[in-house]
């Protein structure tokens, strides 16, 4: 073993992550309404293997088995996902079923010394507000507010670290740009517009946790992305540059220092908008945090190119082409590069220097399937979260404030467009069984969980 637990602080939070829609189901259960995915993955051609989540890991029944997993890991901390539609009814009014659920699954972590932290926003939004508008709206950000304040008022006295939204870009560019994502529309530049709604639902939403529970720690978690020119040229250098403001300083600014990027306005054709519509919210959106959590997989190598007039999740930079530099690639596609965690770390500290960092997400999607002996052997896999970690841990040695890493994830689920046909669990799932298997990647965590000095 490269890396050793020891050489990381003794009060940094290992653990997994999971979401509400890829692993609870139940969708139908205990007066949980639709959110957007339930209806987008019914809609044909949204999903590449034409799944839906109804079931997926059947989570909502079997959490007490997922617990007992993470037990026998050894993590100390979890990350899962509340589900809007699951807690909150459509009249506004708390669905104490739906909320037990949370409180079991929170007391089950606490029973096994497991730290939970709670993320309110997983891309799940109820259908009833996606009907009234969706992101594209103010209201929506009042509405979430006010979802939050009976999450928190419910559970606060289970949970004390809070996670406001998961990766916003997906949230509004996915969603509302290229359309890959629930709900599926295709507004270009508009998609902008749920940016900043989002974003005001976490700054409205920060001080609503405090005021409730005032020893809450209070977190984003925002999906960056180590980006590099293809070369010195001054077009991939602005190809660079566009990327770069739209997937990582449209977000980190706001959020971290009140105000938005004007080259990124400016690439959008967004100026009149944000200007009349968002810069008095700045100081909203700008909420103290307590830690800033970053979910990191990868890294874009960009040059100038052309566009084809496909709807794009990069509105206002369609013309930039993402380079294969020959390094190697998971599943997904996505190229490996371990190093790329420093550059999105230090990017980070670079805005708040104070301001404690989680890698909250990290992970592999590969093609892992159980040998004969019922072993899933996913040494790929096994190797990135090695590098990666290894990674980590250069950046505690350069003083980096890195406080907590998370793998992606806990088990296999439905990974949203992809449906079952991509898998990055730690632990595999069969789905028609749902017998769960602890992978080799789950036993090198295990493992390094439990590393002494002077292992190698």
């Amino acid at each position: 073993m490269t890396v050793s637990r020891n050489e990381f602080p003794t009060d940094f939070a290992w653990g997994t992550a999971t979401a509400s829609y890829q692993v609870e189901g139940a969708v139908a259960e205990d007066g949980r309404t639709p959110s957007i995915w339930d209806t987008f993955v019914r809609i044909p051609g949204t999903v590449a293997d034409g799944t839906v989540g109804d079931v997926a890991d059947d989570h909502y029944h079997r959490f007490a088995t997922d617990l007992d997993l993470m037990a026998e890991l050894g993590v100390t901390a979890y990350r899962f996902s509340i589900s809007w539609s699951r807690v909150l009814r459509p009249d506004g009014e708390p669905n104490t079923t739906g909320i037990d659920f949370y409180r079991r699954l929170a007391t089950g972590l606490a029973d096994r010394g497991i730290t939970p932290y709670a993320t309110l926003y997983h891309w799940d939004l109820p259908q009833h507000l996606e009907d009234a508008g969706g992101w594209l709206r103010r209201d929506t950000a009042d509405a979430f507010v006010r979802y939050v304040e009976t999450a928190v008022g419910e559970l606060g006295d289970l949970v004390t670290n809070w996670i406001t939204l998961n990766e916003p870009w997906c949230s509004a560019f996915l969603g509302y740009a290229s359309g890959h994502h629930a709900p599926g529309r295709r507004l270009g530049s508009e998609a902008s517009h749920a940016v900043h709604h989002l974003l005001l639902a976490h700054g409205q939403a920060v001080p609503a946790i405090r005021r409730l529970l005032p020893d809450a720690r209070v977190g984003i978690a925002l999906n960056l992305y180590s980006v590099r020119p293809a070369s010195t040229s001054l077009p991939d250098q602005d190809a660079a540059r566009r990327i770069d403001g739209l997937q990582n300083r449209l977000f980190l600014e706001p959020v971290l220092q009140g105000r938005y990027p004007a080259d990124v306005l400016a690439d959008l054709g967004e100026q009149e908008w944000f200007a009349a519509q968002a810069e008095a919210d700045l100081e909203i959106i700008n909420a103290p945090l307590d830690f800033l959590g970053i979910n990191y997989y990868s890294r874009h190598t960009t040059a100038a190119g052309t566009w084809d007039g496909s709807p794009s999740a990069n509105p206002g930079s369609e013309f930039v082409q993402f380079v294969d530099t020959g390094a190697p690639t998971t599943q997904m596609g996505w190229p490996i590069h371990p190093d790329g965690l420093m550059d999105v770390l230090r990017q980070a500290n670079g805005y708040a220097p104070d301001l404690p960092l989680m890698i909250t997400e990290n992970g592999a999607a590969y093609p892992d399937q159980p040998g004969p002996d019922g072993v899933v052997d996913d040494l790929e896999r096994r190797g990135y979260l090695e590098q990666h970690i290894a990674a980590c841990r250069d950046a505690v040695r350069d003083g980096l404030p890195l406080v907590g890493y998370f793998v992606w994830s806990l088990i296999d689920n439905f990974e949203w467009g992809w449906g079952f046909s991509r898998r990055f669990g730690i632990v595999a799932v069969d789905y028609e069984s749902q017998r769960r298997t602890v992978k080799t990647s789950g036993r090198w965590y295990a493992d390094f969980l439990r590393s002494a000095p002077g292992q190698t």
